[in-house]
């Protein structure tokens, strides 16, 4: 089985017509997927993912979620993203925040390469969408936040809604002004709204911020935290009550509120907050914030790991996170922006390219099949787990993949790696864990594989279509086994064929499919 292309924006100069897409869709399904998607029926239903969250999902919000590829793990395999950066202000300061301008090499939040107009938005949305059928979502995170100059957020909206309906639009706001706009949001059918909330107890709060803009006065210290933290919980109330799909984001700071989040997690769930997503402290001295200045560290892949296993499995936790930067473009994990910002973009909205409404149909139809054949694969390789080993150890994999849930990568080009566990429940995706590639040229670095090693702790076993003798070697002296599968076969089917072999197997034997 091949990989679902991923039809980037190079190369949709090429795909001129739902033809063109179609038969470039084509040319991509093995038998094994064409009898797969016999099996499940020809079509996709409205389920819960395969990753099998523990909350029941009715058919209306998987609708709701099933091409928003921060909302679910399912569709940031086949959706892109894309912020607009029109929204420069801000009404917090926080430790951890450095609004840098211009910094093309950044991939964090609240950095951008330029800032944009509603009108400019616009434009460059259409530009995007004419050249991206994947794109499904656009959202406003800043650089600043979103809903501090609302006027430029919501006329951004407005202009996009009348001229692409199809799209999802979201925000991204700290939370502070959020009361007074959800009723405004709620009439451009903003149906998606992320708040960041670090805390409960303000004494802790304060400690993150040191001050916030409100009510035309500038408070700070722990009475800035206690009306911060109060709003926030207005603000996601009355979201929920408006029938927003409320995700919240909180950055786990070691010494401050790693502890915490647990109490976090147990109070914004209480308000119907729909996702939760635990994300690490970015900490380089050289962003220029004060937390990376003063030496704070964030936490390791493996604590982040840790605290997320400990809000329970049915804690409806987002783990693919990619912190993406405010001017993001494209599938997550592989941000776009700056070769949307070297084309010649249309001087305004009207002299852009329009998005071909079949081209983009096209690519849902195609999408749907998919999720229908990778339902039968998954639920296959639930089925070889559960016979392998029904009460074994649970073990984490690190999964290299360029995307479409394939292990379709080799070790040595793997940017990030996707986490799974497998064992007694199964297959669960975990996370997402970044390290530079290992080469560079055609030849490896040992100091960055010296890092992968950190990044990949606690894991057991590395799954991708090749590794080369160096790396494997030191993988598997690290305890990593390595399985190696030219297949380009689903994430679960692969994983389940190392489990099968390994399990009773000694750890750090390097295995490969006949």
């Amino acid at each position: 089985m091949t990989t679902l292309p991923r039809v980037s924006l190079d190369g949709l100069a090429t795909v001129a017509s739902t033809a063109d897409l179609r038969a470039t869709m084509a040319a991509s399904r093995s038998t094994a997927s064409v009898a797969r998607l016999a099996r499940a029926g020809g079509a996709a239903s409205a389920r819960v993912p395969h990753n099998k969250r523990r909350e029941a999902m009715d058919a209306a919000t998987w609708e709701r979620i099933k091409d928003h590829p921060c909302y679910s793990e399912d569709a940031h395999h086949y959706f892109a993203r894309m912020h607009v950066a029109v929204a420069p202000g801000c009404n917090i300061q926080c430790n951890y925040c450095n609004r840098k301008y211009d910094c093309s090499n950044e991939s964090r939040p609240g950095v951008v390469s330029g800032r944009l107009t509603p009108e400019g938005a616009l434009a460059k949305v259409r530009n995007v969408a004419a050249r991206l059928p994947q794109l499904s979502v656009v959202g406003i995170a800043g650089p600043g936040d979103a809903l501090f100059q609302a006027e430029r957020t919501l006329k951004t909206f407005e202009l996009i809604r009348a001229a692409l309906p199809d799209l999802t639009l979201c925000l991204s706001t700290n939370g502070l002004a959020l009361p007074d706009h959800v009723d405004a949001l709620k009439a451009l059918d903003i149906g998606h709204v992320t708040i960041t909330i670090n805390y409960l107890d303000p004494e802790i709060g304060a400690e993150i911020y040191p001050w916030i803009f409100h009510n035309h006065k500038r408070w700070k210290g722990v009475e800035a935290a206690r009306i911060l933290h109060e709003r926030q919980m207005e603000g996601l109330e009355r979201a929920v009550e408006a029938g927003v799909l409320v995700k919240v984001n909180s950055v786990m700071i070691p010494g401050i509120n790693d502890e915490h989040l647990t109490e976090v997690n147990t109070a914004v769930r209480a308000r119907g907050a729909f996702l939760h997503n635990v994300m690490p402290l970015i900490s380089d001295p050289a962003h220029g914030t004060k937390f990376g200045l003063e030496g704070r560290r964030g936490p390791s892949p493996a604590e982040i790991h840790t605290l997320r296993e400990s809000l329970g499995n049915d804690a409806r936790l987002m783990k693919h996170c990619r912190q993406c930067r405010a001017d993001a473009v494209g599938m997550l994990g592989e941000d776009q922006c700056q070769s949307i910002d070297t084309m010649a973009p249309a001087a305004t909205a009207d002299d852009t390219p329009r998005p071909d409404p079949e081209i983009r149909a096209a690519w849902r139809e195609v999408v749907a099949d998919s999720r229908a054949a990778h339902k039968v694969a998954a639920d296959e390789a639930e089925a070889v787990v559960a016979a392998a080993a029904p009460a074994a150890e649970d073990r984490l994999v690190a999964v290299c993949t360029r995307g479409g849930a394939r292990v379709n990568l080799h070790f040595g080009k793997a940017t990030e790696f996707h986490i799974y566990k497998v064992g007694a429940e199964g297959i669960r995706f975990a996370g997402i864990r970044r390290a530079d590639n290992y080469c560079l040229g055609g030849y490896g670095e040992s100091e960055r594989l010296d890092t992968i090693l950190t990044v990949l702790e606690g894991v057991s076993a590395m799954v991708c279509v090749k590794v080369g003798d160096g790396p494997r070697r030191r993988l598997e002296a690290a305890g990593i086994a390595c399985h190696q599968d030219t297949r380009h076969e689903t994430i679960e089917t692969v994983i389940a064929d190392w489990y099968a072999d390994a399990v009773g197997a000694p750890m750090g034997a390097v295995s490969q499919p006949a």
